[in-house]
């Protein structure tokens, strides 16, 4: 089973191929980041301005991850391997959500919803597909809820995503301690590894589940105005939170940070919807050859683009940390 720093070392040399096929002769990097400019500048990775600015905050998630976890195992406070397992498990995630792990994904077209919305990609789920085509013609939504909607469905798409990966990475970790012969091997795989991922697992598919539960009920029903959160991500949060172990004093609480964690997506979406608007513009201008012109753009569009990194990553940041307090509260009802 590849470490953590093997896999690192796979992804950068396969980003390292990918400027070579574009003759990148001065390719320096030093962390995720730095290596993302290279590929910004060159185009390389074909995602729109909006897909590069998430790949830029989900790498520097991981990269700060990454680091914690050296100084962890440095200190002999990973002995099981677990933390290790989970970056790794992240970094699949993310390489597969970008299409840097070499295989051809359908789904790695660059579309945005914000720019050509809900016509021009797919769910990849026959139950889903059902369900939106459902939406779209009931006549129950706006304009505006079934853009918000569509948020939704790919939300959906993306935990199902996830979870097939963890599942796949699970399966290997079996296959590999059911072929242990001599026992001495046996601490290349721990126990506490695999229980902690089925229990990471089994939480996953009651979110999936969950989540598939609300989009039937919206598709059916519409959008009921008195509900406390609109956001995916939120929603699923609230309502896993109401299942963990938290007192109702803990429980107030948490409905009000999410209240502030969804004003925060809500502005990180503004200005995603910005940078796309500058990007189109910023391609318009270059045609014209208006210098001047074109340097204005070029600096708008650089301050969008770095608003839009520092929202991204703030927001994935929350996010993981509001996700680790429920997972210990769930984990606290299993004992």
């Amino acid at each position: 089973m590849a470490s953590i720093m093997q896999l690192s070392q796979d992804f950068i040399k396969s980003l390292k191929r990918l400027s070579d096929d574009v003759k990148c002769p001065n390719f320096v990097f030093r962390s995720y980041g730095n290596l993302l400019v290279t590929f910004r500048k060159q185009n390389t990775l074909h995602l729109s301005a909006v897909k590069l600015a998430e790949l830029h905050s989900d790498l520097k998630i991981q990269e700060k991850d990454e680091l914690s976890w050296k100084k962890l195992k440095a200190e002999g406070l990973d002995e099981d391997g677990e933390k290790e397992a989970k970056l790794r498990r992240n970094l699949n995630v993310i390489m597969t959500k970008y299409g840097m792990n070499g295989k051809k994904d359908s789904q790695l077209v660059d579309t945005n919803y914000i720019k050509d919305g809900t016509e021009s990609d797919t769910l990849d789920d026959p139950r889903l597909e059902k369900l939106w085509s459902k939406a779209k013609t009931s006549g129950k939504f706006s304009d505006e809820e079934l853009d918000k909607l569509w948020r939704e469905f790919k939300h959906h798409k993306e935990k199902i995503r996830e979870y097939n990966i963890l599942l796949e990475t699970v399966s290997r970790t079996e296959d590999i301690h059911k072929n242990v012969i001599n026992p001495s091997e046996e601490n290349l795989v721990k126990e506490e590894v695999l229980h902690n991922k089925h229990r990471e697992l089994k939480d996953k598919l009651r979110s999936i589940n969950q989540g598939f539960e609300r989009l039937r009920k919206l598709s059916h029903q519409g959008y009921d105005t008195t509900s406390e959160f609109e956001e995916p991500r939120v929603i699923d949060l609230w309502d896993m939170a109401k299942s963990a172990n938290f007192t109702e004093k803990e429980l107030e609480s948490f409905r009000e940070e999410l209240k502030h964690f969804e004003a925060k997506i809500e502005k990180h979406h503004h200005y995603q919807k910005q940078l796309e608007i500058s990007h189109q513009k910023l391609k318009h201008v270059e045609g014209t050859g208006d210098k001047d012109h074109l340097n204005r753009n070029r600096e708008k569009y650089a301050m969008l683009e770095e608003k839009t990194k520092e929202l991204g990553y703030k927001v994935k940041k929350h996010l993981q940390d509001l996700s680790s307090r429920i997972s210990q509260g769930l984990q606290h009802n299993e004992l």
